[in-house]
């Protein structure tokens, strides 16, 4: 493992419920600290002193805030999967919900404080594990998605696997960046804009070229 990678790496990794409890401590602190006082101001003493614990007791368990943010960021990932998705109905007439559930469910995973989103977005450094997780998550994203689109009657999409891509990629980079600057356009309509567009993409809204 490179130095680099090393340097991002948590100390620890609990066994024990009563440490497990104080790692997640450890990274609420965290959170909190990097919205209130951003990430150059965020200190280790900060995180320590708002979970209450010694700066010792956090260094048992991170070496700085880098590794701390780069678990945030993991666990932001960990926490986004789509949950719901087989409760959805897919029914004829129904796309447009599941659309709707898709582009929902983005946006509820994203509401951190806006200010802790932009800071991992643009300060997290990329430890193995944070790569690891990011692409364990999109394939499973992305295979989820496949099934609901080739399980709904109304999808007319040519290749579902390129589609589900799309679709992920296109409401997922269109949060992230409303989500970290709110004040860009309203919430209802970044929510009623991507639905309609996943929309009309899956049902094949569209005229083929001329030939």
């Amino acid at each position: 493992m490179p130095s680099a990678d090393r340097r991002l790496q948590p100390r620890r990794k609990p066994r024990q419920v009563r440490a497990e409890l104080t790692r997640e401590r450890i990274l609420d602190a965290a959170a909190h600290v990097f919205a209130e006082y951003g990430y150059a101001a965020g200190t280790t003493n900060r995180i320590a002193e708002h979970a209450r614990i010694s700066i010792g007791s956090l260094y048992q368990y991170f070496p700085n805030k880098d590794s701390v943010l780069a678990e945030l960021l993991v666990r932001h990932i960990d926490r986004s999967a789509w949950t719901q998705a087989d409760q959805l109905d897919l029914s004829p007439g129904s796309l447009r919900t599941m659309a709707r559930a898709l582009v929902r469910d983005a946006i509820d995973n994203h509401r951190d404080d806006p200010q802790l989103l932009r800071i991992m977005i643009e300060e997290a450094s990329f430890s193995q594990e944070l790569l690891d997780t990011i692409d364990r998550h999109g394939k499973q994203r992305v295979s989820q998605v496949r099934d609901l689109l080739a399980r709904h009657p109304d999808v007319r999409v040519r290749d579902l696997d390129t589609a589900a891509e799309l679709i992920l990629f296109t409401v997922e980079m269109n949060t992230h960046k409303h989500m970290a600057d709110p004040r860009s356009i309203p919430e209802e309509t970044l929510e009623s804009e991507l639905t309609d567009m996943v929309t009309r993409y899956l049902g094949g809204d569209w005229q083929p070229p001329r030939t």
